[in-house]
């Protein structure tokens, strides 16, 4: 009588074990079904998991912004979420430069999924890039290491922008975390409006 009743204990733990971790929530389907938009894309999530470089390091080459909208030291709201907890956070502006900037998309060095539509990268952050726009399609040696596993990798052209890019503290909007010198954020990324 003992042994049926532990046996029976036993296997209602490990169906509830089992259900814990291969079940999924409503909010987990509605998510997967969600097509991304532009201000949506894959890319937030690509990016949650990987480890962010608070590296203030940028390329010799790339110019200071002489009229930038966003002075250096100026606060700015955030409008864009390509990081989870970005959105609506208040950055303050560690640097401003005028650039063309790139939407790539790649496979990490250290292994893992694709990152789709990655936002940003300089022109000056792309080996042997010159001064002229790389066409979308175009597969590129980025020299950035923004992210885990993005030095040194191919990677292919989404879109470009010639525009001011600003390199920016902000602190995390879901868990207060401190985020120093994310690169990059556009100008059309921030906001003075609270």
């Amino acid at each position: 009588m003992i042994k049926k009743l532990n046996r029976g204990v036993l296997l209602i733990i490990a169906a509830l074990v089992l259900a814990a971790c291969g079940g999924t929530t409503d909010d987990d389907e509605q998510e997967k079904n969600q097509a991304p938009t532009e201000e949506t894309s894959e890319q937030s999530s690509d990016m949650d998991d990987m480890e962010h470089s608070d590296s203030g390091e940028i390329p010799d080459d790339l110019e200071a912004a002489s009229n930038p909208t966003y002075e250096v030291g100026s606060q700015a709201r955030i409008t864009t979420d390509h990081m989870k907890g970005m959105e609506g956070a208040e950055a303050t502006i560690v640097g401003a430069y005028d650039t063309r900037a790139y939407i790539i998309s790649y496979t990490p060095s250290t292994g893992g999924e694709k990152v789709e539509n990655h936002k940003w990268v300089v022109q000056e952050e792309i080996e042997n890039s010159g001064d002229s726009e790389i066409p979308a399609g175009e597969e590129v040696t980025v020299q950035a290491d923004h992210m885990e596993g993005m030095e040194g990798v191919t990677a292919t052209i989404d879109s470009s922008e010639e525009t001011t890019v600003y390199m920016i503290d902000y602190e995390s909007t879901t868990d207060g975390k401190a985020v120093k010198n994310h690169k990059w954020v556009t100008e059309e990324e921030l906001t003075t409006n609270k």
